[in-house]
């Protein structure tokens, strides 16, 4: 990281405003072209978190933010209907040109009362891919289509019956392509 990111990263996490314009007053065009990009490829290959992969790919596939922590990811307005349609997005990104992306993602921390919720909700799910933080492909599709592999999972954790005790999750309902 370049010493003039480091300082602009530290200025704004201190809540010093002034200290932080004034700094970025300072330098030149080039050089803040140069701290844009240097933090939007850091934050996009961040593996940590995908928030701005998230939305890059709600905003083309013409969804809006939720400000919900948990719950469904995006919303948009339904075709010639007043009830809105919601989607989660599942990012993949690699940070290596050869490796394949296989379309996956998962849904963590699951419960069966969420599998009924999200069954009856009919969220699209947004499965998208990044290759070192640029986009590759978004595919949308309707939740219904992982039905029978959440299921799947969800009754190999639970058992047939799907009764879930006080605090019990499954961790991770993955899927890919191939799902």
């Amino acid at each position: 990281m370049n010493e003039n990111l480091k300082r602009s990263l530290i200025l704004y996490a201190k809540d010093k405003e002034i200290d932080f314009r004034k700094f970025l007053n300072k330098l030149s065009k080039p050089i803040i072209k140069d701290l844009l990009i240097e933090i939007l490829t850091m934050y996009f290959n961040d593996k940590n978190s995908s928030k701005l992969r998230e939305l890059v790919a709600l905003y083309i596939a013409g969804y809006e933010p939720t400000q919900k922590k948990l719950g469904y990811d995006e919303y948009k307005q339904a075709v010639d209907s007043d009830r809105l349609e919601f989607c989660e997005v599942k990012p993949q990104n690699t940070d290596k040109e050869k490796k394949k992306l296989n379309g996956s993602g998962s849904f963590n921390d699951y419960t069966p009362e969420r599998f009924k919720k999200d069954l009856s909700n009919k969220p699209k799910v947004l499965a998208c891919g990044y290759v070192k933080g640029h986009l590759i492909y978004i595919l949308e599709f309707d939740f219904h289509c992982l039905k029978s592999k959440i299921e799947k999972a969800l009754k190999s954790f639970f058992g047939d019956d799907l009764i879930r005790k006080k605090g019990q999750y499954l961790r991770s309902a993955t899927f890919s392509f191939k799902d």
